[in-house]
């Protein structure tokens, strides 16, 4: 008798919660745009980012005529971001733009969307694709909102990406360099220094695009990159090898007119 008692207490409670949460999904179906945006909010406010995509994505479905929409289409985008879906996100942020060029999340979803592919770029030594999207939409970004409150940030940020891809492209060249593949490695480091020549590797770069082309004995073209290396950085590490190159040259060119010994 007790056991029976116990039981169809259960079953009671049970019909009582399925009738509360039957009442409460009624309520969040028949909910207007403001009210389920507003939802969304406290839901994405919460952290339940997962639950709160869900609802911008039915306020973006169910009232494309209201004000509220891209707002919760970069809400959408930021439900992607903050669950490290960053392809998701950029797809939405993407999706703003295009659909909403009036919007005031304008500059937010441009700036997300270039952190985006940022967050994507992998270490120098692996494919670059991303990290040159990123470069892409940070310049736009500064192109599209030069007064914005990011573009400090942005600046910041499109240096570093430039870096990356300046490091790899000097750790190409130098690879060659090492390898005696002499003419492969001025390609690479006359990448570095027409590319991304205001980066940390464009003195390392000059310098040794100077010695590639003094080992294959072409002396002007080393003479000049030497001497650029010495009056762009004049306290450079590699300042004494340089001039020692230099002083070899100028001493082949006295003694036969064509080269050091």
């Amino acid at each position: 008798m007790e056991v029976r008692c116990i039981l169809t207490r259960l079953l009671l409670c049970g019909l009582i919660l399925g009738i509360f949460a039957c009442g409460g999904n009624k309520a969040r179906l028949n909910m207007t745009a403001e009210d389920r945006f507003a939802y969304a909010m406290k839901l994405f406010n919460g952290k339940d980012y997962f639950e709160a995509r869900t609802q911008f994505r039915i306020v973006i479905l169910n009232a494309p005529g209201s004000a509220l929409v891209d707002q919760a289409q970069f809400y959408l985008g930021e439900c992607h971001y903050r669950m490290d879906e960053f392809i998701l996100a950029a797809s939405e942020y993407e999706r703003l733009l295009k659909l909403y060029p009036r919007s005031e999340f304008l500059d937010d979803a441009q700036y997300k969307l270039a952190l985006c592919y940022d967050r994507l770029s992998p270490k120098s030594d692996l494919d670059q694709k991303h990290t040159r999207k990123a470069i892409e939409e940070f310049q736009r970004f500064l192109e599209d909102h030069p007064t914005s409150e990011f573009v400090e940030e942005v600046e910041k940020k499109l240096f570093v990406a430039r870096s990356k891809l300046a490091k790899k492209e000097f750790d190409t060249g130098n690879l060659y360099r090492k390898m005696t593949l002499y003419e492969a490695s001025i390609y690479s480091f006359d990448d570095v220094l027409n590319q991304y020549y205001d980066s940390k590797y464009a003195e390392p770069a000059l310098f040794y695009k100077g010695e590639s082309l003094f080992k294959l004995e072409r002396w002007d073209e080393a003479k000049k990159s030497l001497e650029t290396l010495l009056e762009k950085f004049p306290k450079s590490e590699f300042a004494a090898p340089a001039k020692d190159m230099l002083e070899q040259i100028v001493r082949g060119a006295s003694t036969n007119g064509k080269e050091p010994h």
